[in-house]
This record gives structure tokens, C-alpha cells and sequence, in this order.
């Protein structure tokens, strides 16, 4: 409840009229609670906060909850115990040489980037992929940074999802690994061409798991017809 206290004189002309009211001492005590229209907004507040928390978290799980399709668990079993010695073939040190130049620009040291051009060529050409395509991907993804992490989890070059290690019984393989996520990501890549009958845009937007949008796929190939194109 208010409680007011007022202090007042009235004061009179010559002619008894009221010349003026002066107030010489208020004290107002208001009662601290808050008010009604300001505790809902807030409460409101609170509750849309966590629905956006809700479907955020939704969102950057479901990629590791969907179910996995079978035969694409099976040939990452067989990549993954395939024998890790390749042989490059005398072709692939042409490409290395046109390819290292390329890459200059992304990854400055030598040494690392004919390391890095070497195993992509190597898991492409075992996957049955174009080396260039691989790159072109790799360049959208991660920037060629193998420690590279997703707000979503997928880690690596190709940005594989953790998930996959248990499903194809390799729990304790590291994803950061280049060799892994390049052998792990062309088998998936090739997967899905092979799905699509060769359509390589459509194969991208299923990597991506976006199919039915056209904007992976386009920012892929972009770079791959600009930067990446075979001689």
C-alpha cells in the first residue's frame, strides 16, 4: 500500500485571494514488486530463448542420428582394412608438379603440400575419382586444414562425422589423421556418384546432406572449373 505524507501552506493576497501552494516535505514508500506486465515479458523471454536452444541443438545433431545406410557402412570396412601402400604412377608427378602450384596459395609449405597432393591422389585414384574433384571439395570444407571441426562435429579434410569410426568397427582411428579422412571421404564421395549413375552434382549435395539444394554442389564445382581444372 502507498503511504504519503504531505506538508502544505496556503498563502493570501491582499484582496483574500489564494496567491500559491507551497510543498514543504513528501515521502512516498511504493511497495517493491515487480509488474505484471514486465515478470511476463520475461517469462516469455526465457521460454523463446530455450526454444531456439532446443531447435539449434536439433539441428546440429540430427547428422549423427540418422540411420546409416548399410552398404555404405560395408565399403568403409573394406577401404578402411585395404592395404595403406600405394605406388604413385609416373603421371601422378606431372599432376604433382601442376597441382603443388595451385595449392601455394592454401598450404605455403612444400614439403607439406606435395605430402597432402600425394595422398589425395592416391585415395581419388583408388576411389575411382577425378584427383581434382577431391581437391575442389576439400577447398569448400576445410581449406586444406586437417584439424579442421564443424559446428556439427565432422571433422578433418573432408569433414567426416565421428560416427562413422563405430559404426565400421574403428573406434580408436583418429579423423584428423589425413590419411583416414581422405581414405573415409573419397569412399563416401564415390558412394553416393555411384547412387546419382554418375551425376556428380547430386553426389555432392547427398555428401553435404543436402539434397534438393543446389548450393554446395555449385560452390564445389565453381572452384573446381576455377582453380582446379585439369590441364
Amino acid at each position: 500500500m502507498d503511504e504519503k505524507k504531505c506538508k502544505s501552506f496556503v498563502g493570501w493576497g491582499d484582496k483574500g485571494t489564494p496567491t500559491g501552494i507551497s510543498i514543504s516535505a513528501i515521502s512516498v514508500r511504493v511497495p517493491l514488486s515487480p509488474q505484471p506486465t514486465s515478470y511476463f515479458c520475461l517469462r516469455l523471454f526465457a521460454f523463446f530463448c530455450g526454444i531456439m536452444l532446443l531447435i539449434f541443438y536439433s539441428t546440429y545433431t540430427f547428422a549423427s542420428t540418422e540411420p546409416v545406410d548399410p552398404k555404405l557402412r560395408q565399403r568403409l570396412i573394406s577401404a578402411i582394412n585395404h592395404s595403406s601402400s600405394f605406388d604413385d604412377r609416373f603421371h601422378a608427378e606431372v599432376w604433382l608438379l601442376d597441382m603443388s602450384t595451385r595449392l601455394k596459395i592454401r598450404v605455403e609449405d612444400t614439403q607439406t603440400r606435395l605430402k597432402l597432393l600425394r595422398s589425395i591422389h592416391r585415395e581419388a585414384s583408388r576411389a575411382e575419382l577425378p584427383p581434382e574433384l577431391v581437391i575442389a571439395l576439400i577447398d569448400i570444407e576445410s581449406r586444406f586444414d586437417h584439424f579442421a571441426i564443424s559446428r556439427s562435429g565432422a571433422q578433418g579434410l573432408m569433414q567426416i562425422m565421428p560416427f562413422w569410426l563405430a559404426e565400421i568397427g574403428h573406434p580408436e582411428d583418429n579423423l584428423m589423421d589425413i590419411d583416414t579422412n581422405l581414405r573415409m571421404g573419397c569412399t563416401i564421395l564415390k558412394y553416393y556418384l555411384d547412387m546419382e549413375k554418375g551425376n556428380i552434382r547430386r553426389a555432392l549435395a547427398r555428401y553435404n546432406g543436402s539434397l534438393g539444394s543446389w548450393v554446395y554442389p555449385d560452390k564445389v564445382m565453381t572452384v573446381l572449373t576455377k582453380h582446379w581444372y585439369r590441364n
